[in-house]
């Protein structure tokens, strides 16, 4: 009798836990597409409200002008400007100012246009070539947009910003990168430079006895 009571015990525990499991399974199953489309329709925010940057590239390209060039660069200059662009300032600027500091990252390559070079600039006595050069010139004067950045911007409580503080900023900044490279004299270390190159060239082709350049007198 005792056995046929635990085999009773038994079989009803076991249906009981059948029972269950299926309960849980069925939910489970009920469950799951819920959270599917709780999971995309996260993912369907989430990329809403940050977007992916798409770039779309017009497959037209125009060449308005090709021309061949003879320059060569013998120097360039990294620099860094610190540059203060503001707009609204004032008695009300805390309304309606707008300021920006831009620190920039540029570089200025200098040299000298060969394609100016002709034989009237070139004469040679006595195995001694004289050679009168073209003035040095900057060919870039340009800032490094991945080094350059915004360090700061403070806007007025009322106003939103004015769209092209940043540009203005970027224009002043390529300016002073080159002003700052004139006046360190990346001109004169780029005619230097191609004074050295140029006479190893020459001595080499021509197996001239010496090279000497000569330079224009400066007018008083």
């Amino acid at each position: 009798m005792v056995i046929g009571i635990l085999i009773i015990i038994s079989l009803a525990a076991y249906l009981v836990i059948s029972v269950v499991r299926q309960s849980v399974m069925q939910a489970q199953q009920f469950v799951q597409p819920v959270a599917d489309l709780s999971n995309g329709i996260g993912t369907q925010v989430a990329q809403l409200l940050r977007p992916t940057p798409t770039v779309i590239v017009d497959p037209v390209t125009i060449i308005h002008q090709v021309r061949s060039l003879a320059r060569l660069e013998t120097i360039q200059y990294s620099v860094e400007k610190v540059i203060t662009a503001e707009a609204g300032q004032g008695q009300f600027g805390f309304l309606f100012g707008d300021r920006l500091l831009l620190v920039a990252h540029g570089r200025v390559i200098a040299g000298v246009d060969l394609e100016k070079l002709g034989p009237e600039n070139l004469r040679v006595e006595d195995n001694v070539l004289f050679v009168n050069l073209p003035e040095p010139e900057i060919f870039i004067a340009t800032l490094d947009n991945e080094k350059s950045y915004i360090y700061d911007r403070e806007k007025g409580i009322l106003t939103s910003g004015d769209v092209n503080l940043e540009t203005i900023a970027r224009q002043a900044a390529e300016q002073e990168i080159e002003k700052a490279a004139l006046e360190d004299g990346i001109l004169e270390l780029a005619r230097q430079n191609a004074e050295n190159y140029l006479s190893r060239l020459f001595r080499e082709i021509g197996k001239y006895s010496e090279v000497i350049y000569e330079r224009p007198t400066p007018e008083p």
